[in-house]
């Protein structure tokens, strides 16, 4: 269904090409699961197969891909349309409608089906992705995992035969995900579609491919059977790390997998008997927020939250989908909508609603869920300057902060042109160049792979050395489980558990990580956790 043969792909100005000399393919039918370090050419990847590199973003793309037979250098984006449907990171900008029901029938209507059609497919789409409860509601209004699902559905009823994504997964909270991929799971075993599928949360996708294409840096790859391709992967989900470190054979690609082969080593963590960690004391309250409420339209997204930030305390703001995680972070930082309730930072003794922008900004600082918000400028050198200048900080401060994050970000590269991991870097340079007592992230680890997301954990655990606060708002428990302290639970605007994160994270179904799962009951959330109670190796 499709094939890359011998293809290379260099962008305008690049000193190198982002993919070299790949051959790979993809039988009708399967699910093909494409990894990679950040940058390493996944999007790119993608991109061709869907027509879209190079004849939307340039450069000079050598060797061939085919998609059901066609050329895609002689076929425009427009021509395989029939065939191909792409759903890209970041949902909102490919919205063309204002409503759910309507950018459901807009890609039908532009391949003029009948209208009974139309309102068939709408129908089971709503159903299969669990859009109903949302059909008349405005995109612009949705939390970031509903709009994902949105632009999932959007492409779904058209019914094309290759469906290419581009991190489908990385706004939805752990059961919505589950539901996304178990939907295509069903469409690529009952229905035959061909699915391409790029994701940095291999641990929610990888049992369900039946190939891997790994990409490596420079631009090289390797196809094959998944357990194959990732014993030797660069990036590799938690359960296949806890395999390789552990020795098993077969490598397992699931808890299921790796619980089946995982009786001694729990044996020997046993005999250790692993104890809760003390999980530390707190500095003193920075910021508190007491009985906050937002609404909006007709939606109470916060219903009287009252949350404390601590010096040297990172949170974990976590739960389903429209729970209202993002409202509470844009509250507490002041520039979003409050109803009702107060906020105060310990530091200045005031609202930070009620700051001036750029004395708020050293208090506390938001990262949104769509960085790019925070870039204007035409090049990560201006940013990054001018994040320095802002704040009449040292020159370079923002630039070791992105080096450190990004390693590689190139100072010429505009901010629009870089991968999601880069902006989210930058953008987290920027913010921090002011030294803020508070750090508020709206989904931080979106488009970072798991090196990105150990150097951010890195420098979140740094920042709490420093005595900063740090909230995060993320559906990633994996990440979680590396770093934070404590985890808050929302649901319908509410706060349904405020607990150490170990505490948490262990006893959830939905949000335990994939090696506590494994190594259920014993209170061990990640391979790092198994690594310190057996640092002799494994069994």
């Amino acid at each position: 269904m499709i094939r890359f043969e011998d293809l290379s792909v260099t962008y305008p100005g690049a000193g190198a090409p982002v993919l070299s000399h790949v051959d790979a393919h993809v039988e009708e039918g399967e699910l093909c699961l494409v990894v990679g370090p950040t940058g390493s050419g996944k999007s790119t990847l993608l991109g061709a197969a869907a027509g879209r590199v190079p004849h939307f973003t340039g450069g000079l793309l050598t060797g061939r891909v085919l998609v059901e037979g066609r050329d895609t250098r002689e076929h425009l984006p427009r021509d395989l349309a029939d065939v191909v449907g792409i759903v890209a990171q970041d949902p909102l900008a490919g919205f063309v409608t204002d409503t759910v029901e309507e950018e459901l029938a807009f890609g039908m209507e532009q391949i003029g089906l009948a209208p009974a059609l139309m309102r068939k497919r709408v129908e089971e789409v709503l159903d299969l992705l669990d859009l109903a409860r949302l059909r008349d509601r405005t995109l612009a209004d949705l939390s970031g995992g509903e709009q994902q699902r949105v632009a999932i559905g959007a492409v779904l009823t058209a019914q094309p035969r290759v469906l290419v994504l581009d991190e489908p997964t990385s706004a939805l909270d752990p059961a919505a995900a589950e539901d996304v991929l178990a939907a295509l799971a069903r469409l690529v075993h009952d229905v035959g579609i061909t699915v391409l599928l790029a994701e940095h949360r291999l641990e929610r996708v990888v049992q369900f491919a039946d190939r891997v294409i790994s990409l490596a840096p420079g631009g090289n790859a390797e196809s094959g059977a998944p357990a194959r391709v990732l014993a030797g992967s660069a990036v590799a989900p938690p359960v296949v790390e806890l395999g390789r470190w552990a020795g098993w054979d077969p490598l397992p690609l699931s808890v299921r997998d790796a619980r089946r082969l995982a009786g001694p080593l729990r044996d020997r963590l046993a005999r250790t008997a692993p104890a809760r960690a003390d999980d530390g004391a707190a500095g003193a309250p920075v910021l508190d927020a007491r009985e906050v409420r937002v609404r909006h339209g007709d939606v109470d997204a916060v219903r009287g939250v009252d949350l404390t930030l601590r010096a040297g305390e990172i949170v974990a703001l976590m739960g389903r989908n429209g729970s209202g995680k993002s409202s509470l972070l844009w509250a507490m930082q002041g520039q979003g909508p409050r109803t009702g309730g107060s906020v105060r930072l310990a530091g200045p003794g005031a609202d930070p609603a009620t700051l001036p922008p750029a004395l708020a900004r050293r208090h506390v600082a938001l990262v949104p869920q769509t960085p790019s918000d925070l870039l204007y400028l035409p090049t990560v050198a201006e940013e990054c300057a001018a994040a320095d200048a802002q704040v009449g900080g040292p020159p370079g401060s923002a630039r070791d902060v992105l080096s450190a994050l990004a390693p590689g970000t190139p100072d010429g590269a505009h901010p629009r042109d870089l991968s999601e991991g880069q902006r989210l870097a930058l953008a987290l340079a920027v913010q921090l160049t002011g030294r803020p007592d508070v750090l508020l992230l709206d989904e931080p680890t979106r488009g970072l792979d798991y090196t990105g997301k150990a150097r951010l954990a890195e420098l979140l655990r740094s920042l709490r050395e420093l005595g900063r606060a740090v909230l995060l708002a993320t559906h990633d428990v994996e990440f979680v489980a590396g770093c934070a302290d404590r985890v808050v639970l929302l649901a319908g605007g509410e706060v349904v558990a405020d607990a150490p994160a170990r505490e948490v994270l262990h006893d959830s179904a939905t949000f335990s990580p994939q090696v506590a799962k494994v190594l259920r009951p014993l209170d061990v959330l990640t391979v790092d956790d198994v690594r310190r109670l057996l640092p002799g190796g494994a069994p």
